[in-house]
């Protein structure tokens, strides 16, 4: 099947073009001028075209959790915010730590059919910390990554051992970095605003710590490692340092950490209650920096939809997270591109071509030969943001009545049009 993308402007790693793009096969087979054929045909005048985003940290909530999502419901939500793959967490119920549980994932993918599933395997049976899991089989079945993510594995010994044996494998740990004892149950924050409102709060120090530990062992034992939603000043720091000796770390950072801070807790609303928390005004802008110097390479949402009795209840007991992989582009063009702060092909790195690049997922580039994955967005396109509109049966955000630039058109999968807005 052909499909014929005239006179776009396409969204390079080294800037943009306008041309038109013919796809074959599910393939890029030609970009050029004036390209004529006798097929389905996307008129995307004044349009933007980028390489499909990949989402290299959501929660699909399948197996067991289906009544805060589904792989059906999350993929539709994947394709609407211009998703063309996503990578999956482990923390289901039974946790994704052996083949079965990976081979249905990918099973429910093939049947639901709209973007690709890679599904992370954990790093520790049942992520209690102890056993490591069965890592090589999981590879054979699908896995891309391991991680404990929502738990950080507390035995270094058995942190360094799954750091050796995944990567035997070609496998990263994406590592979920908090020191659970040093938070001793905070929900927010530690500072100004955790006081003022009478939360308990959570250092920053519980984040870094695990980071600086992470990436002690990947230096000890020359193995990369990822570092998951990093949030604070310090950390960005701690990666910047290690990247220049040389240590091999990546690391990701989602839009509630570029663009609020802890200010939005004093409303108590427990859609602002994440982990790890949105911090301070200095810890923002930090992330910004990390984004702009190449320190943090990914952008992710950290999607954590919830059921409505999850949130709707007093902050304590409320669950962590926020619905996020229907808002992150939009968000992250309106607060990053729109303030002068990345590119467009910056942005599109870090959604698209380095994600691909960490887990080898073999995407993320628009040029002739390369997969038919591809984002279409109107940019000039300002609208409100409508949790009661998401896909996702999670409307748990905190960017609800958001006024932001950067609605997705389509959305591309293999040649296919999966999502047409």
């Amino acid at each position: 099947m052909k499909l014929l993308l005239k006179n776009a402007t396409l969204v390079l790693r080294n800037g943009e073009k306008k041309a038109d793009l013919l796809i074959d096969g599910g393939k890029i087979s030609r970009i050029s001028n004036n390209i004529e054929e006798n097929c389905k045909t996307v008129d995307c005048t004044g349009k933007h075209v980028f390489a499909g985003l990949i989402d290299m940290h959501v929660h699909l909530r399948e197996p067991g959790f289906e009544g805060k999502e589904d792989i059906e419901s999350g993929s539709r939500a994947a394709v609407a915010g211009g998703f063309t793959q996503v990578c999956c967490m482990p923390n289901t119920n039974p946790v994704c730590d052996n083949a079965v549980v990976v081979s249905y994932i990918k099973y429910r993918q093939s049947q639901v059919n709209l973007c690709k599933i890679n599904p992370v395997g954990a790093i520790t049976r049942g992520q209690e910390g102890k056993a490591m899991a069965e890592i090589g089989k999981m590879k054979e079945a699908g896995a891309v990554a391991i991680s404990d993510d929502g738990k950080t594995v507390a035995d270094t010994n058995v942190m360094r051992l799954a750091m050796e044996y995944a990567h035997g494998f070609g496998l990263k740990c994406l590592c979920h970095c908090e020191d659970i004892n040093l938070v001793d149950g905070g929900v927010v924050n530690e500072g100004y605003n955790s006081t003022l409102t009478g939360l308990k709060g959570s250092l920053r120090a519980a984040e870094d710590i695990i980071i600086a530990r992470e990436i002690a062992l990947a230096e000890s034992l020359d193995i990369p490692v990822h570092i998951c939603h990093v949030s604070t000043y310090s950390g960005v720091e701690i990666i910047r340092s290690a990247k220049a000796r040389g240590v091999k770390v990546t690391a990701e950072t989602c839009p509630h950490y570029f663009i609020l801070t802890d200010d939005i807790i004093t409303s108590f609303d427990t859609n602002t209650k994440v982990n790890p928390p949105v911090r301070e005004e200095k810890d923002r802008l930090a992330i910004i920096e990390g984004l702009k110097d190449g320190t943090i390479d990914c952008i992710v949402t950290d999607h954590a939809p919830h059921a409505l009795k999850d949130k709707q209840v007093e902050y304590n007991l409320a669950a962590f997270g926020m619905s996020g992989i229907e808002t992150s582009f939009p968000l992250s063009y309106t607060y990053l591109v729109k303030t002068g702060q990345l590119t467009l092909s910056c942005l599109a790195d870090k959604m698209s071509f380095n994600p691909s690049e960490i887990l080898n997922l073999g995407a993320g580039e628009i040029k002739e030969g390369a997969l038919a994955d591809l984002t279409i967005a109107d940019l000039s396109e300002k609208y409100v943001i409508d949790s009661g509109k998401f896909l996702s049966k999670g409307k748990n955000t905190p960017f609800n009545g958001f006024e932001v630039y950067g609605k997705v058109l389509y959305t591309i999968v293999d040649g296919n049009i999966k999502y047409k807005n």
